[in-house]
């Protein structure tokens, strides 16, 4: 198993991305907490991969608070005993174009993708040195790479921020044997944009976009990030790992 003996801690391992993450690193061999503000859906999680003979805990976790990232961290340390990967998975879009943005906004969007992400790997940082090493995987967008007349400005600033942040993390910790890469997914069908894909139009326009033709699965990103979590991947960091279908390539 690609993950035997690992502990991996992933926000916003309820439900999109984060859950497809978590069976998937379960099923690998790592021990998993699932960290998010979803508890019902995280819980269902959680019975999910313990039925299937995995190990995973379920804990609450709001990634702009700096004490949930604290209480987050002990926890795993007091039930597994370390940490050696984090996900920085949790994430938030925005409806609002340039005239209508507000600061209120500005900072709801960005605390919480790109602050989010800082406090995480802030908070893991020191349990991964006295673990002597890991790896950690921000998920940020392909959107934050360029703009697009689909991306929210809010978000894409967030995203875009998220990706160079990986790259200062990558750089200033390599000594510490900690790995720092992004993932950039494109367009994925998730629980969280249903809405937005039953809309009359809206699939098509979003597809068009797309050189393999359709929406991603959470689960095509997920083998992405397994790869950047295991020690198959031990000599890269700082890198941005599109998984989008092509959207990047055009």
């Amino acid at each position: 198993m690609r993950l035997e003996g690992k502990v991996a801690l992933i926000s916003g391992g309820a439900r999109g991305i984060g859950e497809a993450d978590a069976r998937l690193f379960a099923k690998e061999g790592a021990k998993v907490v699932i960290g998010d503000v979803l508890e019902k859906e995280g819980r269902q999680v959680e019975a999910a991969i313990n039925e299937q003979g995995g190990d995973a805990v379920f804990l609450k976790l709001d990634v702009t608070n700096e004490a949930d990232w604290s209480r987050a961290v002990d926890a795993t340390l007091q039930r597994f005993g370390k940490l050696n990967v984090l996900v920085n998975n949790a994430g938030i879009s925005g409806v609002q174009w340039m005239g209508e943005m507000s600061v209120e906004v500005w900072n709801k969007i960005v605390g919480t993708n790109a602050m989010g992400c800082m406090l995480g790997t802030r908070a893991a940082i020191p349990a991964m040195r006295k673990a002597g090493g890991g790896s950690i995987i921000n998920i940020s967008s392909q959107m934050g790479i360029v703009g697009s007349e689909f991306g929210h400005p809010i978000y894409t600033a967030s995203k875009g921020a998220i990706r160079a942040f990986t790259k200062a993390i990558a750089v200033h910790h390599a000594k510490d044997k900690i790995r720092c890469n992004s993932v950039h997914p494109g367009p994925i069908a998730t629980p969280g944009n249903e809405a937005r894909r039953r809309t009359p139009g809206f699939n098509e326009r979003i597809q068009a976009q797309v050189p393999l033709g359709r929406h991603g699965r959470p689960e095509e990103v997920a083998y992405g990030v397994l790869y950047l979590a295991s020690d198959e991947s031990k000599w890269i960091t700082g890198i941005e790992l599109a998984i989008d279908g092509g959207w990047l390539a055009q």
